[in-house]
């Protein structure tokens, strides 16, 4: 079976050698080590030294020198906006405070996963919010390794 033995950021590793892809959902893109399944339906394992968030773009190296592609799934999400940047910072920060994964969006717009409370929250304090598929990438966090932040990959 072939073996992951390392993530490399998008951008730092040979995409044009990737020989194969896997999509993930937000929720099944940190892994340590598990047997996993490529869009082409060929196993592998996954077998990194510690959990690690895999971004989009990101590439798994394999023991035997080849790579594999990681590409974020499209899900449910909520798209916000706001009308100026006071009520979208009072907005980030209601869904900090409850712990919900973020991603900023190019353009000051911020996407949650859909999720009906919040998403009534975030109207209460009058965001727009756009419900959508596309692809989820949520902020590392402060504390998050400063060598795999997410590097703002911007979907529409």
């Amino acid at each position: 079976m072939r073996r992951v033995i390392a993530c490399r950021p998008a951008g730092t590793w040979p995409i044009q050698e990737s020989g194969g892809t896997i999509t993930l959902a937000w929720a099944d893109r940190h892994r340590r080590r598990l047997a996993m399944t490529d869009d082409a339906g060929d196993d592998f394992l996954l077998d990194l030294p510690e959990a690690t968030l895999l971004g989009d773009g990101d590439g798994l190296e394999l023991a035997d020198g080849g790579w594999i592609a990681v590409r974020a799934a499209a899900e449910a999400v909520a798209d916000i906006h706001c009308t100026d940047a006071e009520a979208l910072v009072r907005v980030a920060w209601h869904i900090g405070n409850r712990h919900a994964p973020l991603q900023i969006l190019a353009g000051g717009g911020l996407r949650i996963l859909d999720d009906h409370v919040l998403v009534a929250m975030v109207t209460g304090l009058g965001g727009r919010v756009e419900r959508r598929d596309a692809p989820f990438q949520a902020e590392g966090g402060a504390y998050a390794s400063a060598s795999h932040q997410p590097e703002h990959h911007h979907h529409a």
